[in-house]
């Protein structure tokens, strides 16, 4: 059995999006993705499905050119090879469900393009 609480030593920074690994179970890396109010994920892609769930504020989700408004309670999931980003409206927190096979430090890659 895996427990944490989203909400645990939740920090918003000024100066960039907070990533944070939950843990890993046997099928997936669950994370968390904190957000102060317009900061962005540039757009990116990964090989693997993932699953999105807004569980605070309002993202604007963007895939292959749409924008889809999220607002907490939302779940996505997105096949893999599909390039999209996130931009927060409002302050947000976000877990990012993962492949075993695909890494957190790709997610950290993705705040420097």
């Amino acid at each position: 059995m895996h427990k944490i609480n989203i909400y645990d030593s939740l920090k918003y920074s000024e100066d960039k999006v907070q990533i944070t690994p939950l843990f890993e179970s046997d099928s997936s890396k669950e994370i968390r993705i904190v957000f102060k109010e317009n900061q962005i994920m540039r757009e990116h892609k990964t090989r693997y499905p993932i699953t999105v769930e807004i569980f605070q504020g309002t993202i604007d989700f963007g895939v292959s050119g749409d924008v889809h408004t999220l607002v907490k309670g939302d779940i996505v999931a997105l096949d893999g090879n599909v390039k999209h980003d996130l931009t927060a409206i409002e302050d947000s927190i976000v877990r990012l469900s993962l492949s075993k096979s695909d890494s957190v430090s790709r997610i950290n890659g993705v705040l420097k393009l």
